[in-house]
C-alpha cells in the first residue's frame, strides 16, 4: 500500500531511482529499511515488500494517462519500482495480455454472472513470468548487478534468459533436472547458462540461496530470491490489467494458480491499490487460490483450518505449480479468508480434462498450471464455493505447448485413412 514520505526513517533512504518505491517494508513487523538487494527483515526475518509513495492528485488523468500508456506493463510505471523513463530501456516489454470473455466455458460450467479468462501465454515468454522478470531487471541494474539468475520450475527461467539476452546482462539459472523438455529448451536457447539440480524445486532454491551467500554470487541478481521484493510486484500488473479492461472495475471473484502464492499476493496488493488511488470503486471482491493435488500444502492447510503451511513433496504433471514449501503460503491463507474465497486442488486427470475443455471451448491451450485453475473453478462451482452468478476472472499463466507431456498420451488423430474419399467416407468424418 502506499505510504507517506515522512512516514518513513531518515536511514531508509536511498540513491536509486525507482520511481514510487520509497522503501522496503516488513510484512510481519512493519520495520522500514533502505531499497536495495535484501529480501528478509533483521529484525523478525519476515518477508520485505516495497513501500509506495503513489501518485496523487487527479484521478481522471491518471486514468487517461494509463490509458495512454505503452502497450504493455510500463503504462503502470507510475505505480511500479521503476524509474520514469523504464518504457526507453531494452526489455521484453510483456503485458496487455488479453481478458478473454470465455461464454463457451461459462456455459460448460454453468457460469451465468460473466465468466473472463486472462490469458497470459500471450507474452513474450508464454508465461506471466515475463511481467515479473521484467520489473525484476530495473532492479539489478538499479544496484548494479551484472549476471541474472533465479530458481525455477521451467517458465521463469526463460524469463530471465530471454529478458537477460535483452538487456545485456548475462545470465545462469538453476532448474530441477527432470522438467518439461520444452521448458528445458525455452530456458537454454537464449544463450545463457542452464544448470539442472539433482531433486526438487526447493532442493534448488534452497542451493540459490546459499550460493547468495558465498564469493561465488558475487555481482549475482537472483529474481527471486535478493531481488524477490521487486520482482513480486510484476504480479500487480495483473490486477491492473483485469480492471482496466473491464472499464475499471473489480470482478467479483478471481481464481488464481498458486506456487509460491506470491502471484496471489500481489494480485491482492494490486487491487487495494487501485482502490486507494480511487480508479475502482471500492467494493467486496474474492479469491481463490488453485493447486494440484499432488503438491497442495496451502490448499492442505486452509482446509484443515491450520494458519501454519506444512511443506509437501510434491509429485504432480503440474510441474510449474509444484513448490512444496511456498513462501507466501500463510498469506494466500490470509486473504483468501479475509476476501471469503477458499484454496482448493485437483488431480492430474481433472487437470488434463480442464486444459482439454479450455482448449475445446475457447481456443485457448493452457499449460498444466491453467488446466489446475479451471479445473478447480469447477470443482469450486460444484461445492457451492464459487458463485457461478459473479462476475468471475479465471487465470491461465502459461502455453500448453511448454507442457505437451500432459495432454499427448491422450490427444492425437482422430483416425489416419488411405488418401481417398471412401476411406474417409468410412471412417465417419463426412460430417
Amino acid at each position: 500500500m502506499a505510504v507517506q514520505a515522512a512516514e518513513i526513517p531518515q536511514n531508509t533512504t536511498s540513491a536509486v531511482d525507482l520511481g514510487p518505491a520509497v522503501a522496503l517494508s516488513c510484512r510481519e513487523c512493519g520495520e522500514r529499511f533502505p531499497l536495495g538487494p535484501v529480501f528478509a527483515c533483521e529484525s523478525c526475518f519476515g518477508p520485505l515488500e516495497v513501500a509506495y509513495e503513489l501518485p496523487s492528485g487527479d484521478v481522471e488523468e491518471l486514468r487517461r494517462a494509463i490509458e495512454a500508456g505503452p502497450k504493455n506493463i510500463w503504462r503502470y510505471a507510475p505505480l511500479l519500482p521503476v524509474p520514469a523513463d523504464v518504457a526507453s530501456h531494452p526489455s521484453t516489454n510483456p503485458g496487455l495480455t488479453q481478458l478473454v470473455k470465455a461464454d463457451r466455458l461459462a456455459k460448460e460450467l454453468g457460469v451465468t454472472g460473466g465468466l473472463y479468462v486472462k490469458d497470459d501465454s500471450g507474452n513474450p515468454t508464454h508465461s506471466f513470468k515475463d511481467r515479473v522478470v521484467a520489473i525484476a531487471v530495473e532492479a539489478a541494474r538499479a544496484f548494479g548487478f551484472t549476471t541474472l539468475s533465479c530458481s525455477s520450475t521451467g517458465n521463469l527461467a526463460g524469463a530471465v534468459g530471454a529478458a537477460a539476452a535483452r538487456a545485456g546482462f548475462r545470465s545462469c539459472v538453476f532448474i530441477p533436472h527432470d522438467l518439461e523438455q520444452g521448458k528445458v529448451v525455452m530456458a537454454a536457447v537464449y544463450g545463457g547458462e542452464l544448470v539442472g539440480i539433482e531433486g526438487t524445486y526447493d532442493d534448488v532454491n534452497r542451493f540459490c540461496s546459499e550460493l547468495i551467500g558465498d564469493p561465488l554470487g558475487e555481482g549475482w541478481g537472483f529474481v527471486n530470491v535478493n531481488l524477490r521484493p521487486y520482482y513480486g510486484e510484476g504480479s500487480k500488473t495483473l490486477a491492473y490489467e483485469i480492471c482496466e479492461q473491464l472499464g475499471w472495475e473489480i470482478p467479483d471473484q478471481i481464481v488464481i494458480p498458486v506456487a509460491s502464492g506470491s502471484q496471489l499476493t500481489k494480485i491482492d496488493k494490486g487491487l487495494k491499490e487501485l482502490i486507494k488511488l480511487g480508479l475502482v470503486a471500492d467494493k467486496p471482491y474474492k479469491i481463490f487460490g488453485a493447486q494440484a493435488e499432488g503438491c497442495s500444502p496451502v490448499s492442505t492447510a486452509y482446509k484443515a483450518g491450520h494458519d501454519v503451511v506444512r511443506p509437501q513433496k510434491p509429485k504432480t504433471i503440474a510441474k510449474s505449480l509444484a513448490i512444496g514449501n511456498p513462501a507466501d503460503g500463510p498469506y494466500v491463507l490470509d486473504i483468501t479468508r479475509r476476501t471469503g474465497g477458499a484454496v482448493e486442488d485437483v488431480d492430474d486427470e481433472q487437470v488434463v480434462d480442464a486444459i482439454k475443455l479450455l482448449a475445446r471451448t475457447e481456443g485457448i491451450f493452457a499449460e498444466t498450471a491453467g488446466g489446475v485453475t479451471v479445473g478447480v473453478t469447477r470443482k469450486l462451482i460444484e461445492n457451492g464455493q464459487l458463485d457461478p452468478a459473479l462476475t468471475t476472472v479465471v487465470l491461465n499463466t502459461g502455453d500448453g505447448l511448454k507442457t505437451l507431456d500432459a495432454v499427448a498420451p491422450t490427444t492425437g488423430p482422430t483416425a489416419t485413412i488411405r488418401p481417398d474419399l471412401d476411406a474417409f467416407r468410412a471412417a465417419g468424418l463426412a460430417g
